[in-house]
């Protein structure tokens, strides 16, 4: 792991985004042109973005499918219609780190900060596959860095109330 993961809180961050599963190996063909299309729909309605689209992971079952939603954090809630849906990322404690480097090293990098984790006692907001918010939030623009190893992805995973 390049950068050390940090612990940050979140406050509640009102999202548009569309939901999906599917499997590992058809990730990167079918979740990718979704981000265009939340993009579209926010501006067909006239509401700018106010952070970077993420992947918010709500079941991983590498084996199986994944459920994901590929999101773009909005200023307000907005309402949903068709495939698009409307949600909250919840307000917590997450730990981040920021990740350089082609999408297929993301499975090495969730695996090192898994283990980063683990080392320090943490729980994640997690029962299992099921997650309470998983994020990879894409900080680099493909226009403007069309080197994939050069991609900058935030991990963001929530951690389980103390209380």
């Amino acid at each position: 792991m390049g950068e050390s993961p940090t612990i940050e809180t979140r406050t509640d961050q009102p999202y548009a985004a569309i939901p999906v599963k599917v499997r590992m190996e058809d990730l990167g063909s079918v979740v990718p042109p979704l981000t265009d299309r939340v993009f579209g729909w926010l501006a067909d309605r006239g509401v700018t973005p106010v952070g970077p689209p993420f992947w918010r992971y709500v079941v991983v079952d590498m084996d199986n499918e994944l459920e994901l939603e590929t999101g773009v954090p909005v200023a307000s809630p907005v309402e949903g219609n068709g495939e698009i849906r409307a949600g909250v990322l919840p307000a917590g404690r997450y730990v981040t780190v920021v990740h350089t480097g082609h999408p297929d090293t993301l499975v090495t990098a969730t695996g090192d900060l898994l283990d980063w984790a683990a080392e320090r006692g943490l729980e994640w907001d997690s029962d299992g596959n099921t997650w309470g918010c998983r994020l990879e939030e894409c900080l680099s623009d493909p226009a403007e860095v069309p080197d994939m190893r050069e991609w900058q992805t935030r991990l963001a995973f929530r951690l389980r109330d103390s209380a």
